[in-house]
């Protein structure tokens, strides 16, 4: 395969770069999109609300058969992607990989960042995929729990392994065997999204926090304190601190999670629960100590050192952004052929060094080190063996599952 390295980025063009996301519309925007407000599932009404539109709830056998490939004849991709989850040149008019990518291939992406949210996103695909029609897009960026659920329901095409060589072969162990998608047959990670504890050094006192348990018991941090409004992240981090697997858990355990954190919410301990708009209550100090998102940690270090992140010896949650191809997409090749691009660490080291999340691809940090070493040594970005080996996904969920425990959850955290 012919190599082809994009334009590298200096560090200070990406430095320049990151205090352009924190002081407007950034990683940290993107990251509260993301989440919506915690409600997705609930919002998207479970499967019980496909049904109640016509729209099987089980998986049709025609559902994921492809339209002819037109990707010999038509040279072009379309993909649909967050909002600055892409990397960007100096002058914001180029996307440097991208265009490295046309250059090699001569294969025209056609990139767009139309998903705001995953509900919002899934209501738009929805009644295309539904119908056995294109959504027009070719290959699309989506949660771990939608991507999920579109595999389930025969709506994502099974990708060819020929294709995608490097991803094969460099998609990171601890992103290789999702439950939703084992071997990873329809899907490929973007990046993936560690939930950790954050605090702000000089609201604690100079302490440290490192645990759930701090969170939710320490009276020093009394009213100080925020969790996140996606359940899957609170729930999962509060499971992991009662010695329960997030990806093994029972009702049970679910509802002990639930009850300890609603004895937390009674006494005041916790302040409140939140999307990303944490971060600037915990950077001005208004919240000592929170459950976040390591993309949002990273930028918020980058303008004050008082801000610091524990992973809990009890371990934590990591969710994933995938790739997918959605059924009847035009130029399933073509997509195929840019996921791999992707999985090459020089391009994926570029990617990386601009949004700042866990990169899902092996033998990344040599060349990440050429852009910013101290992107390459941040476990945040890559996360060392003893990071990884604390690392747990929470597991997939059935339809009736996931309408209790979202009805549950919002109870808790008010919504």
């Amino acid at each position: 395969m012919e190599s082809y390295e994009p334009e590298r980025l200096s560090s200070a063009q990406l430095a320049a770069m990151r205090r352009s996301l924190t002081s407007g519309r950034g990683a940290l925007t993107r990251r509260s999109l993301l989440r919506a407000s915690g409600m997705g599932a609930l919002a998207l009404g479970g499967m019980a609300t496909l049904g109640a539109c016509g729209i099987p709830p089980a998986k049709r056998a025609d559902a994921g058969v492809a339209s002819d490939d037109h990707s010999a004849k038509e040279k072009e991709a379309t993909f649909s992607n967050w909002t600055e989850y892409m990397d960007v040149s100096e002058d914001e008019k180029g996307r440097p990989t991208l265009e490295a990518f046309t250059k090699r291939t001569g294969i025209r992406v056609k990139y767009t960042e139309d998903i705001n949210d995953n509900v919002e996103f899934f209501g738009k695909i929805k009644p295309q995929l539904a119908a056995g029609q294109n959504t027009g897009r070719d290959l699309i960026c989506v949660t771990d729990w939608l991507a999920a659920r579109i595999i389930r329901l025969g709506w994502a095409q099974k990708l060819d392994p020929s294709n995608l060589p490097h991803a094969f072969a460099n998609v990171s162990a601890q992103f290789r065997t999702p439950d939703w998608d084992p071997g990873r047959a329809y899907s490929y990670p973007w990046t993936g999204i560690p939930t950790v504890i954050a605090y702000n050094v000089k609201a604690t006192g100079g302490r440290k926090v490192d645990s759930v348990t701090q969170l939710l018991d320490d009276p020093k941090l009394k009213g100080r304190v925020s969790f996140l409004s996606e359940m899957r992240d609170t729930i999962g981090m509060t499971l992991l601190d009662q010695g329960k697997d997030p990806g093994k858990f029972t009702d049970t355990d679910f509802d002990g999670a639930i009850g300890r954190l609603q004895k937390a919410v009674d006494k005041k301990q916790i302040r409140r629960f939140t999307g990303n708009d944490y971060t600037a209550d915990l950077s001005k100090g208004d919240i000592a100590a929170c459950v976040g998102w390591a993309g949002d940690i990273i930028q918020l270090q980058a303008d004050n050192p008082d801000i610091e992140f524990a992973i809990p010896a009890a371990g934590y949650i990591t969710s994933s952004d995938n790739l997918l191809v959605p059924a009847q997409a035009r130029h399933k090749t073509n997509a195929e052929k840019l996921i791999d691009y992707y999985y090459e660490p020089p391009v994926a080291a570029q990617l990386a060094a601009y949004i700042n999340y866990v990169c899902p691809v092996d033998g990344v940090r040599e060349e990440l080190a050429r852009i910013d070493a101290s992107m390459a040594s941040n476990t945040l970005i890559l996360p060392d063996k003893e990071m990884a080996a604390k690392s747990r996904s929470f597991r997939s969920l059935s339809t009736k599952e996931e309408t209790a425990y979202e009805e549950k959850f919002a109870k808790l955290i008010g919504a």
